[in-house]
């Protein structure tokens, strides 16, 4: 009868992992949940919405049901694989089981040590033990946890010798108890589950054991010169990022977005050998030719910038010279020539800087790119760019002059082999004609990779940027 009920069980119940997203992504963080346990689903009807270290990506279930159970949090990281919610596809054929995110276990008979099961062929891993039999997971009993308990709750000061402030557990070979999660926390914070008293149920360390042990504590005075006994509270869980009141540092653990562009940036810096070269340039007629331009009835809906004109000068500077826009290939030991610009646009967002690029943009035509720049633009801030917009790229801008700053060293988008920075447009003293006027200036950086762009090459591209700027009518002459 038992093996009856769990073959119907199974077929009622499907489970819904966390997909790869995009390119060999081993994590993601969910950031939100759009169900909760008992809401109705469709098929492509979005559940949650995660964050990989490229962009938050919303999720869709691809089957009907009700939503059984929510395996994980929000603010949790999740391996590709792992069953993230349980989908009742049968509803109303009978009492459905509770959810098994927490399993008690069997009480145990003495507080004897025993060894974390295996997982169980055919079982899928949930968060705590395998499978979700209710007494097939055994945990290690942990002696003194009710006096610990006691102290960390302020009572039994006046009958227990111990100190008030209970000190971490001495290092054990065996492991911690823990779930994956608090887990990955702890490695996020660089803490020894080991060292962590832990405050949950039958021993299990929570996220706030992990917090709490981040968090600095003062030193307690010794025993012997204590005045009399005074309960302790346990420290109140922080948040990861959080600014304590009179704390003097702030650890903010690295991941998503943010992990994903240290990594690219120590690999581009270090891989690529880097060459910059800069130009100050007179945009004047650019700045002109773009009022004019947000007049032009063929530009209606589009938004016009600088930033549009300057993508248009690169393009026709990629065009009269090819060989900017390669990559370097180490492992065949070749430069890979492109016949195409994907031509990336360097976006701050609040999960850190993104990189997202127009595709084939050498073929658009410039109410074409204003449309695309301005999708790109929305898409970033909006935090829905997704892993296959910011994949092959091949040369990229960045405006820091957004910030008020008149230019910068770029690093290389790693495979790239060249960045163009953009300072801040000032009016500035310029001579002009033969007499000193005021005038709207711009300083540019180009970075590129010294292996496959030489000195002359990259002063070309970016001379020819220049001088299209300087005169906006070399667009249809270069072009």
């Amino acid at each position: 009868m038992t093996t009856m009920t769990d073959t119907s069980n199974a077929a009622r119940f499907r489970e819904f992992k966390m997909p790869d997203v995009g390119e060999g992504l081993t994590e993601a963080e969910i950031l939100k949940w759009y169900v909760q346990p008992g809401d109705t689903v469709a098929d492509g009807q979005v559940v949650c919405e995660v964050e990989t270290a490229k962009a938050a990506v919303e999720l869709p279930i691809p089957f009907d049901g009700v939503v059984h159970e929510l395996r994980f949090p929000e603010g949790t990281t999740v391996d590709v694989g792992q069953v993230i919610i349980a989908v009742d596809v049968a509803p109303g054929s009978g009492d459905a089981p509770a959810p098994v995110a927490d399993p008690a276990p069997a009480p145990a008979p003495a507080p004897s040590v025993e060894p974390e099961p295996e997982a169980p062929k055919g079982r899928q891993p949930v968060l705590v033990g395998y499978g979700v039999s209710e007494s097939s997971t055994k945990r290690r009993a942990r002696k003194g946890m009710a006096a610990i308990q006691a102290e960390l709750n302020g009572h039994g000061a006046a009958s227990a010798p111990a100190p008030a402030v209970p000190a971490a557990p001495a290092a054990s070979k065996e492991r911690p108890l823990a779930k994956p999660p608090v887990r990955k926390l702890a490695k996020d914070l660089g803490i020894d589950l080991a060292t962590v008293v832990p405050t949950g149920k039958d021993g299990i360390i929570t996220r706030e054991d992990v917090h709490a042990a981040a968090t600095p504590v003062a030193t307690p005075v010794p025993a012997q010169v204590q005045a009399p006994a005074v309960a302790v509270e346990a420290p109140a869980p922080v948040e990861a990022g959080a600014v304590v009141a009179g704390a003097r540092e702030t650890r903010i653990p690295v991941k998503g977005v943010r992990k994903a562009i240290a990594q690219a940036m120590v690999g581009s810096a270090f891989t690529a050998p880097h060459v910059t070269e800069f130009v100050t340039v007179d945009v004047t007629r650019t700045m002109k030719l773009v009022a004019e331009l947000k007049e032009d009835k063929d530009m209606a809906g589009v938004r016009v910038n600088p930033l549009l004109l300057i993508a248009k000068a690169l393009l026709v500077a990629i065009k009269r010279n090819p060989g900017i826009n390669a990559a370097w290939d180490e492992p065949n030991q070749e430069i890979v020539q492109k016949h195409y610009v994907n031509l990336g646009i360097a976006a701050a967002t609040p999960r850190g800087l993104i990189v997202p690029n127009i595709k084939d943009a050498h073929d658009l035509t410039l109410p074409q790119l204003a449309a695309a720049l301005g999708e790109l633009v929305a898409t970033a801030r909006d935090g829905k760019t997704s892993p296959a917009a910011m994949a092959g790229g091949t040369v990229t801008i960045t405006n820091v002059g957004v910030f008020g700053v008149d230019t910068g060293t770029p690093i290389l988008n790693p495979g790239e082999s060249a960045i163009l920075a953009v300072g801040a447009i000032k009016l500035q003293p310029w001579v002009h004609k033969g007499k000193v006027k005021p005038r709207q200036v711009t300083t540019l950086a180009l970075s590129f990779d010294h292996r496959l762009v030489d000195g002359e090459l990259g002063s070309k591209v970016l001379a020819d940027v220049a001088a299209i700027l300087e005169n906006p009518k070399r667009l249809i002459t270069w072009a």
